[in-house]
């Protein structure tokens, strides 16, 4: 009998700063690099969704790490992907780089 994956874990914009300040978490922005560079939240990582692997992740435990995108679809996928590749990871930012702008927290560019 297969174990089906745990659910997606949709963490919001507040929890998400605040794990970051406490170092719980890793950040993984997968939007393409042109929009990382645009803008981003501080401390995230770029892994564009169109070159993800598990190889291309840094080497935190898998539970550590939380996605995002622009509005959290491609965040939901990037977990998708790697869930399908073995990799159990389960957290995304609901609502992505856009609800992050809506909570009033504050964006870097390179």
């Amino acid at each position: 009998m297969t174990s089906s994956p745990p659910p997606l874990v949709e963490l919001g914009p507040t929890e998400v700063r605040d794990r970051l300040a406490s170092r719980e978490i890793v950040l993984i922005d997968v939007r393409e690099a042109a929009e990382f560079a645009a803008g981003h939240i501080q401390g995230a990582i770029s892994a564009p969704l169109s070159t993800l692997t598990p190889e291309s992740l840094p080497g935190s435990a898998p539970d550590t790490l939380v996605f995002n995108c622009g509005i959290g679809k491609r965040s939901a996928m990037a977990v998708a992907k790697l869930r399908q590749a073995g990799v159990p990871v389960s957290c995304h930012l609901t609502g992505g780089l856009a609800a992050w702008r809506a909570a009033g927290l504050p964006i870097v560019s390179d």
